[in-house]
């Protein structure tokens, strides 16, 4: 089940919409945005961010290795363009 809420002075207000919990319930909090506009954190990187210093570092390389990577990889037969 997901609660909803937002936090007032450094506290979490569940909404009042939320049924109670029971006292000692263990909850993990994730925040949705990182500030009250709405706007989601830029701090998470793109996929290109994180995978940019691998680009180009493979250079050797059958040129049909998109198409025929089972066949490298495995020894099934080469599907032909």
């Amino acid at each position: 089940m997901t609660y909803r809420g937002h936090v007032k002075n450094g506290v979490i207000i569940f909404d009042e919409n939320n049924p109670p919990l029971p006292d000692g319930a263990v909850v993990d909090i994730v925040p949705l945005s990182s500030d009250a506009s709405g706007e989601q954190p830029t701090e998470t990187p793109t996929l290109y961010e994180m995978f940019e210093p691998f680009i180009g570092i493979a250079d050797d390389l059958p040129p049909d290795l998109s198409i025929n990577h089972d066949h490298y990889l495995y020894g099934t037969p080469k599907i032909m363009p």
